[in-house]
């Protein structure tokens, strides 16, 4: 996409586990930004004109001898700079302040004291008041570089924010991203709006049209085949292509025997009968269950799975011949968690993604027109579109399917228990009205078997759990709490309905920023 289209902001992310919450909040603001590692960060200046820059946070301490810093060209580019937490230390360290090991560590919630007013607190905070923020520092600033002056202190943080309103530099040690700062999305939204000066003009319309340009530019009149596996992120895309490009484009739907229950006559029948879309039902069930065989260890069969994956696209692509393009529906938060900015938290967590660029030998380019869309922002543009609800809203799907919610070796008569009692799990959902409040539920089999009583006979069979989460963008996620009648009845009829489960239980955990995604 041609980034100059768009008012921009640059987040140079220095690892901490929640820089992609500080995208989020600017996406939220229709301000559109970029996430780029602090080491080559200078390198997309040029192409993206920022109009501001956000340093993050990040895990390690700037008294290390090989502490990541901030590039000069980014102190040269005279926009406005917001530094957070690890950001606000590098920024005074980089213009002759200084850091010390902190003696008053503050990790979770804090209240910080305004000293005096400060642009980016306009019309949010005011001096005297006490304000709720997210801390997580150990080292801290001990002396403010020249031109700096305190405009807020707390306990562990006596410079908890600083500021140079002349040079339009300004930083704090706390969070302003994560949802335990009340107050953060108005703090960005004075930086980004009222300091940097952007109008917010991301919104779905223009990207549809850019997208759709930037599509014809890049495919020209070659063919393309669109993985496609109607989940929502791969529909939209479909979608998007073919209004882009139409008889050009090919969709191939990779039937690997991994899925759940009538899965494959749904997304056949969802998209012969709401699109004129040419698709091919390419059935390789016998090829994905046969290669992992006998495997038990997750990212191997995530890796066995990427590779079928590939396979499967090259045999439609040498019978359909002259392929130039393979689509596929990578969001942002694909190329966030599939490459390592810094060797921090910051690691590759979607191993099965081919975010990095298809294998030499298939001699195709990968187009991936969602790419800089985080999850809520899809389903936007698939309402944009006039996608039917039942695409839009479905659940999460994850590509290497139940392999990765069936622990242990995956056999086929596991995948049919688990078949089965997804299916009744989700049924129940539906009748109870909660589809649409959970962001992502299903069941997994458990490799434990346990010794049950069920009528007047022993029974040892697999343990089922069942999860269900909340999540606006899939980058923060937290248990749905359902009420326990619920549960009960999901639970008997999964037992009553499902040979080979004598067992449920919930699974009561949260999704914080950083961690595995939700599988």
């Amino acid at each position: 996409m041609n980034n100059q289209k768009h008012q921009a902001i640059l987040i140079v992310d220095f690892g901490s586990q929640v820089t992609q919450l500080i995208a989020r909040r600017l996406r939220e603001l229709n301000v559109y930004c970029e996430i780029h590692p602090y080491s080559s960060a200078a390198d997309v200046l040029k192409n993206l004109q920022p109009k501001g820059i956000i340093l993050s946070g990040g895990p390690a301490s700037v008294l290390d001898k090989d502490a990541p810093t901030i590039a000069p060209e980014l102190l040269d580019e005279d926009v406005p700079i917001l530094g957070i937490c690890y950001g606000q230390q590098a920024l005074c360290v980089a213009l002759g302040g200084k850091v010390e090991a902190g003696h008053n560590r503050e990790f979770g919630r804090a209240d910080v004291s305004p000293q005096k007013s400060c642009s980016i607190f306009d019309g949010v905070w005011e001096t005297g008041g006490k304000y709720q923020v997210w801390m997580s520092h150990g080292d801290r600033v001990s002396k403010l570089p020249e031109g700096f002056e305190i405009v807020a202190t707390s306990v562990g943080a006596p410079m908890a924010v600083i500021a140079n309103e002349e040079k339009r530099i300004w930083a704090t040690q706390f969070h302003p991203e994560v949802y335990h700062t009340p107050d953060g999305i108005r703090l960005f939204e004075n930086f980004v709006k009222k300091i940097c000066g952007c109008t917010g003009d991301w919104t779905m319309a223009t990207y549809r049209q850019q997208a759709i340009e930037k599509i014809r530019q890049q495919v020209g009149s070659n063919r393309v085949i669109c993985g496609l596996s109607g989940g929502v992120d791969s529909s939209v895309a479909a979608v998007l292509l073919h209004e882009a490009i139409g008889d050009q484009l090919t969709c191939v739907f990779v039937d690997h025997g991994l899925l759940r229950k009538d899965e494959a006559e749904q997304v056949v029948s969802m998209f012969s009968q709401n699109y004129n879309i040419s698709l091919i039902h390419a059935q390789h069930q016998d090829r994905f269950i046969g290669k992992l065989a006998g495997v038990s260890d997750p990212e191997k069969k995530r890796k066995i799975i990427g590779a079928l994956f590939i396979e499967a696209f090259e045999d439609v692509a040498n019978k359909l011949g002259d392929v130039k393009f393979l689509a596929q529906g990578t969001l942002y938060p694909d190329v966030i968690e599939s490459v390592s900015f810094t060797g921090g938290p910051s690691q590759t967590i979607k191993s099965h993604h081919n975010v990095g660029g298809l294998p030499e030998r298939m001699n195709m380019e990968l187009v991936e027109p969602l790419r800089e869309l985080f999850k809520d922002e899809v389903r936007d543009l698939g309402r944009e579109l006039g996608l039917p609800d039942e695409f839009v809203g479905r659940h999460p799907f994850p590509g290497p399917g139940l392999a990765i919610r069936c622990p242990g070796e995956v056999t086929p008569e596991k995948l049919e228990i688990l078949r089965a009692a997804d299916a009744v799990y989700l049924d129940e959902i539906r009748k109870s009205g909660l589809y649409d409040k959970i962001w992502q539920a299903f069941a997994v089999l458990l490799p434990v078997q346990t010794v049950g009583v069920m009528g007047d006979g022993r029974t040892y069979e697999f343990v089922c759990a069942l999860r269900a989460v909340t999540s606006v963008d899939g980058m923060t996620a937290d248990f749905y709490p359902y009420e326990m009648e619920f549960l009960g009845r999901a639970a008997t009829r999964i037992i009553n309905e499902v040979p080979g489960i004598n067992r449920v239980v919930y699974d009561i955990t949260s999704k914080p920023p950083g961690t595995i995604e939700w599988e």
